[in-house]
């Protein structure tokens, strides 16, 4: 269960981004799942409430979005999403020389903080 891995790293990066900004309690986390990545969300969800026991996010919520993949053709420097509608070939020029610049990554990208009332 590579979910797992990917939690510990999410908590590390999550623990570091609240002691920058100086947060003792951490509300919600968000994250971006490539869709390449193969991770499946309701695994993280588990892996995270796992990873991030004893921490200031145990009981924050993680919230996950998915990315969709997004190429750049390399010959005519357009981006699109390859998927079978285009034969996954740039739609513009029908190359398939591209490079995949989204989709491919699991991202932190907020966290945050309980408001005090």
């Amino acid at each position: 269960m590579h979910e797992m891995s990917y939690a510990i790293r999410l908590v590390n990066m999550a623990l570091s981004a609240a002691k920058d900004n100086n947060l003792d309690n951490v509300d919600s986390v968000s994250v971006e799942i490539g869709q390449m990545t193969g991770v499946l969300p309701h695994l993280l969800i588990e892996a995270y409430t796992s990873a991030s026991k004893g921490t200031i996010l145990e009981g924050s919520t993680l919230d996950i979005t998915t990315a969709n993949v997004t190429a750049l053709c390399n010959d005519c420097n357009i981006t699109y999403e390859p998927n079978a509608s285009n034969n996954y070939c740039c739609p513009k020029c029908r190359s398939l020389n591209s490079k995949i610049i989204r989709g491919r990554d699991v991202s932190l990208i907020s966290i945050t903080d309980y408001e005090e009332i």
